[in-house]
């Protein structure tokens, strides 16, 4: 049932998810250097598969991931007339097991929709808003494969 709220209530009330603009740049910029850790990340994990079948799909994975970093650095200059510079090329974190790397990665992209989806809320309608919510399904398409991938390399 829907519940109507006073008028006055429904000037005053503000999302929990609300963003501002200011903070949704910040975020990108974060997303950059996010995207390129995974990038690395997953350049450790295609080492370390198993099979061809893995490798195709943890090297698909890593190339959107590079096209998302493309697409954020993109629309902050777009939006601030700025270059993102001081992006880290540290060597990322190591990987100890293949199936300890496949549940980082699973938590990662998960943990990459909300940080996303802050900067969807902070961002105008139009092409940025549509793109940032294209890299959010992506997101979530990599979080289901790396999903599968570690159901298939459990222990039987």
């Amino acid at each position: 049932m829907y519940t109507a709220y006073p008028h006055y209530y429904r000037n005053t009330f503000t999302p929990v998810w609300a963003t501002s603009t200011t903070e949704a740049l910040g975020l990108i910029q974060s997303a950059v250097q996010g995207e390129r850790n995974d990038e690395m990340f997953y350049d450790a994990l295609i080492r370390m598969a198993p099979d061809s079948h893995q490798v195709a799909i943890i090297t698909s994975i890593r190339d959107d991931e590079r096209g998302h970093n493309m697409m954020f650095r993109q629309m902050y200059k777009d939006l601030t007339g700025q270059e993102i510079t001081g992006v880290s090329s540290e060597p990322p974190e190591t990987v100890s097991s293949y199936l300890g790397g496949l549940q980082k990665a699973f938590q990662g992209e998960l943990a990459a929709v909300e940080k996303y989806r802050k900067i969807w809320f902070g961002l105008p309608y139009g092409i940025y808003k549509d793109t940032v919510w294209g890299i959010i399904l992506d997101e979530q398409k990599h979080a289901d494969k790396y999903n599968n991938l570690i159901i298939y390399n459990m222990p039987k």
